[in-house]
């Protein structure tokens, strides 16, 4: 398969998976290890392609979020807004950097590991999507500090991949009150800031790494999962409003099942 090709394939998956509850970066491993994809350059290349999707909730929340930024000097509440993304990413920003190296030397290698938490988190979302208290926080621009410092706690459980940014944050925000379509605005805004981090880390880590050979396929990616970003973000929450989260919890259900089939079966 040509590199161009390979691209476009995990720019879709990246752009689709990103903002639900299914783990991005565990289908993306998965995708490159069944392509065959060896080359240590296809771990950058998907974080790398992570910031077009990111892209797509800057696009489409546009105005709200200008709205925010001109309004940081005289409005309270844009500075409380600014305030809790800010405490919310804070604990995954420093774990990320305390763990990046074994993160990316160790969990990305293991198709198990992988396989297991989409498995695992999948009932735990099924169960959450049922169970969750009652909510009593809706706006997902003016929820609770220590709420919100929870949910950036419940985000570092992400870092393992398979387990999702996106759905530990769900599953978090749920467990304390906010209601599901809330959570997921909230997490489409915490992806914001997490993943430009991210971008920048790689970047620089991987700096005399990247030729220009390797710009031309980023770039087919990062076009790629920032046009299908847009539809999903479009679509996410009301989807979520109509159906919760019952199907995306039995999508990490079969394919982590299937995986781990396919890995033990091989074994």
């Amino acid at each position: 398969m040509p590199d161009w090709l390979s691209a476009i394939i995990l720019g879709l998956v990246e752009g689709l998976t990103e903002f639900i509850p299914v783990s991005s970066t565990g289908h993306l491993l998965l995708a490159k290890g069944a392509m065959g994809l060896t080359d240590p350059a296809w771990d950058t290349f998907i974080v790398l392609i992570q910031l077009g999707a990111i892209l797509a909730v800057v696009a489409l929340y546009f105005q709200k979020l200008w709205g925010v930024l001109i309004g940081l000097p005289t409005r309270p509440e844009a500075r409380r807004f600014a305030l809790s993304v800010i405490v919310a990413v804070a604990p995954a920003f420093v774990a990320g950097l305390l763990l990046h190296d074994v993160i990316k030397k160790f969990l990305f290698e293991s198709p198990l590991i992988i396989c297991w938490s989409l498995l695992v988190g999948g009932v735990i979302l099924l169960f959450i999507d049922k169970k969750a208290p009652p909510a009593v926080d809706h706006d997902a621009m003016d929820l609770p500090l220590h709420k919100v410092l929870i949910v950036g706690l419940f985000q570092c459980l992400s870092l393992v991949p398979g387990v999702s940014r996106s759905g530990s944050t769900i599953v978090g925000s749920m467990l304390f009150g906010i209601e599901r379509r809330a959570a997921a605005e909230f997490s489409f805004f915490m992806a914001i800031p997490i993943m430009v981090g991210a971008f920048a880390l790689d970047v620089y880590k991987n700096r005399d790494a990247l030729d220009a050979g390797h710009v031309g396929i980023v770039g087919i990616g990062f076009v790629v999962s920032f046009l299908s970003g847009l539809v999903v973000v479009k679509y996410m929450l009301d989807f979520v409003g109509k159906r919760g989260f019952a199907p995306f919890a039995w999508w990490r259900i079969v394919v982590g099942i299937g995986g781990l089939a396919v890995l033990y079966l091989h074994h």
